[in-house]
């Protein structure tokens, strides 16, 4: 049950996050259903893979390519619904707590948070890179054929 409120709660952020960037129609609806997908696919990979920046490379990955596939079929950017697709993954925790130790001058647990939290932002960018360098790739050698 925990599970089905975070993945509705990630889905209604991703629905805000849509509104605010002025989504519309059938794009806000994929963006918001790419937000619940990201959220749910990382809460399944929780209990398969320990490691969390591994878990954000694989579904950004994978959330960049449901929305590559959306944007095609919607004719719209790629880049509107990976923003707000992946709304729920934004380490903002982690982030929170890296400016924390920052104020409170301690110097190690700083460093040790900042270096987390940009492993976790590096996998979201990397899954997406990834992600678009691939449909790229496919893209190029399906015009050729």
């Amino acid at each position: 049950m925990n599970a089905l409120i975070q993945i509705l709660m990630g889905t209604i952020g991703t629905l805000g996050f849509g509104i605010l960037f002025n989504i519309r129609g059938k794009r806000l609806a994929a963006a918001s259903l790419g937000g619940a997908f990201s959220w749910a696919l990382f809460l399944l990979l929780q209990t398969f893979i320990p490691s969390e920046p591994a878990n954000y490379f694989i579904v950004s990955l994978l959330t960049a390519f449901y929305c590559q596939i959306a944007a095609v079929k919607l004719k719209t950017p790629t880049t509107v619904l990976i923003t707000t697709a992946l709304v729920p993954l934004i380490p903002g925790g982690s982030l929170y707590y890296t400016m924390a130790y920052a104020f409170d001058t301690d110097l190690e647990k700083f460093m040790g948070r900042a270096i987390y939290t940009l492993q976790l932002a590096s996998a979201l960018a990397l899954g997406i890179i990834v992600a678009t360098t691939i449909i790229k790739i496919h893209r190029k050698y399906r015009r050729k054929s």
